[in-house]
């Protein structure tokens, strides 16, 4: 079983790709792709709406998101998207093989 979170930040004046970019430069993109059970997390940005950036999240199972919501890295997330004021809404899916 996997779960795909996708999680649409949008901002104003560009603020959400460069929270995207940010998340990168930091390092953060790189941390989270190394935790045990992410089996994605990557950055897509819609061709209709240049203030919202995709984040397609996917994960091995629940507890793996359990294990990843409680590390460190959620503050500087947090943080960062309180710095660029984003507003963020998302759609969870759940793949059983």
């Amino acid at each position: 079983m996997s779960i795909t979170v996708n999680l649409y930040y949008t901002g104003t004046n560009g603020s959400a790709r460069r929270f995207a970019e940010e998340m990168v430069e930091l390092g953060i993109v790189d941390a989270v792709r190394a935790e045990e059970g992410n089996e994605r997390y990557e950055y897509f940005f819609p061709m209709d709406d240049p203030e919202t950036v995709l984040l397609i999240d996917r994960w091995r199972d629940q507890a793996a998101i359990d294990f990843h919501h409680k590390s460190p890295m959620m503050a500087q997330i947090a943080k960062l998207r309180e710095k660029h004021k984003l507003r963020l809404r998302v759609e969870r899916y759940t793949e059983y093989q």
